[in-house]
């Protein structure tokens, strides 16, 4: 069902406690001020909490300090946000390999090519690696997970996580205890009216974290089983979809594992547009709790006749509402609870233990169809706020939010000049608005997030006040010798690092701007 704009506000305020905020780091050997996954801690803070050199007074004084150019091949888009571990900077490219520098000046010191465990398909890394236990794993667009040492880049075990010729890993893996938690998503839900839609199913996956075997595996939807065909003649399978894009996060205290799953592509049975609380250790099934009571979607909905192809739009069920963004776990005095964001533009928080619903607060404009007005990627949370971006809001806003109950105690959208100033405006894309398409990141007294319009913002985070702005869609000149392009700083690559002083982020997701050159990672310091 649509939420629509109706706002929930359960559950009274109390006393906030910030004792998660930088604990249950994935790997005992890292340090506080190293980002070791995508979700920085395993409660999946996104918070820099022992950043001490850049803050609100000083952030005015950030400049670029070097860039790494990505050849351009014909994907251009760029989705590997960084792991910064100690003096390393790990991430994957647009070009079928992956990468390890030297975080402070960008000089290379190992990569890896993808293609030397498989040469066929789509070679790319769409998630962000994790580092622990001397290794660094992630995924690629073909259903593999790798595990790589952390020192040589030398392979330690592959693994493809789903043989089905759409899977992908979008979700950014986690390690806890010897395993590596990751979720598998597909792009099987195409607009080819010929094709047997469809026979993926989402799931999350344990695997150890030493040899690559699967521990156990949660599938989102029963087995899809043929139901018939399509008008154009075509198989047609029910149910499936439910992709996993979000990232994994864990409770320490309980070892429960949060994910979120995305709509059905076929069907509407299984666990679609659900968060998903399981036993860490087993796989067991502690509570779930879906927040869209239908959503059945596949991008032929937006055909401009989809008659016959989307059963969802005559009752309205077509809505693409995943929840695609990763959980965020905080205490609220003795209570631990677990919040996540929407496609449909709700902050949902429930009880960690029971998923009893906590509140709800509309924060996005929900779009039926199609799901970009909400929350895509995720929030930050910094022992104070929530910082949760909105997408094609109209205008995409950032908002600071009280995690007790809901409560918006500032927000601040996005300009609206954004996309008639800088590259945006001079390489013009109808495309462009004002809104945020990356997950939010939060240092001590600041908040983070870049936009669509391909620049990048830090905020203050007790008003909201924009302190600071860097356009990317420019041409820069790589450490590695070429040239490349920043764009839009969206999608799961779009989110920033911040690691020892330096401020990193990837430039060169959808919409692109320009695609002559290949794009670019940035790395900003005082």
């Amino acid at each position: 069902m649509s939420w629509g704009r109706k706002l929930f506000t359960v559950g009274a305020a109390v006393v906030l406690s910030a004792s998660l905020v930088g604990s249950g780091s994935a790997d005992r050997s890292t340090r506080d001020s190293d980002w070791g996954s995508w979700q920085k801690d395993l409660v999946g803070s996104r918070y820099a909490v022992a950043e001490h050199r850049v803050n609100a007074r000083n952030v005015k004084n950030l400049k670029l300090k070097w860039a790494f150019a990505y050849p351009k091949t014909a994907s251009t888009t760029v989705r590997s946000a960084p792991a910064v571990v100690g003096n390393t900077i790990y991430f994957g490219g647009s070009d079928g390999k992956f990468y390890a520098r030297d975080a402070r000046n960008g000089a290379a010191k190992w990569e890896f090519d993808l293609t030397s465990v498989d040469p066929d398909g789509r070679a790319l890394v769409h998630d962000g690696p994790a580092v622990s236990g001397g290794k660094v794993f992630f995924g690629d667009a073909r259903g593999y997970l790798y595990a790589l040492d952390a020192r040589s880049g030398a392979l330690r075990w592959s693994t493809r996580v789903d043989a089905h010729p759409s899977a992908t890993v979008t979700s950014s893996p986690i390690v806890y205890k010897g395993r590596v938690y990751v979720g598998v998503s597909s792009d099987e839900n195409g607009g080819d009216r010929n094709y047997p839609c469809c026979t993926f199913r989402g799931h999350l996956d344990s695997l150890d974290a030493n040899t690559g075997e699967l521990k156990w595996r949660h599938y989102t939807v029963p087995e899809p089983q043929q139901v018939g065909t399509w008008p154009s003649g075509a198989a047609r399978f029910e149910p499936s979809g439910a992709g996993v894009w979000s990232s994994p996060v864990i409770d320490p205290r309980t070892g429960t594992v949060f994910v979120g799953t995305g709509q059905n592509y076929t069907g509407s049975a299984g666990d679609f547009d659900t968060l998903l609380a399981l036993d860490a250790r087993t796989g067991g099934v502690r509570w779930k709790n879906q927040v869209t009571e239908a959503d059945t979607w596949r991008v032929l909905c937006n055909d401009p006749d989809p008659t016959g192809y989307c059963p969802g739009l005559a009752d309205g069920t077509a809505l693409d509402y995943d929840i695609g963004a990763t959980p965020n776990i905080f205490r609220v005095g003795d209570r631990t609870l677990v919040g996540v964001g929407q496609k449909v533009g709700v902050y949902h928080v429930f009880d960690a233990r029971t998923g009893e619903v906590v509140w709800r607060r509309q924060l996005g404009e929900p779009w039926p169809s199609g799901g970009i007005g909400g929350i895509q990627w995720g929030a930050s949370y910094d022992g104070r706020w929530l910082y949760i971006p909105t997408y094609y809001a109209d205008p995409g806003t950032l908002f600071a939010v009280d995690p007790a109950n809901g409560d918006v105690k500032w927000q601040t959208e996005a300009p609206a000049d954004g996309c008639t100033t800088g590259g945006a405006g001079q390489f013009p894309n109808p495309l462009c608005a004002p809104a945020h398409g990356a997950p939010a990141t939060s240092s001590p007294g600041l908040a983070w997030v870049g936009g669509v319009d391909g620049k990048l913002r830090a905020y203050d985070a007790a008003d909201g006040r924009i302190l600071w702005t860097y356009d990317t869609v420019r041409t820069f000149t790589g450490v590695n010798g070429i040239e490349g392009m920043g764009s839009a700083i969206t999608g799961t690559g779009g989110g920033v690092v911040i690691s020892d002083g330096m401020v990193y982020v990837q430039s060169g997701y959808w919409p692109e701007y320009s695609t002559e050159k290949g794009h670019v990672l940035l790395a900003f310091g005082l």
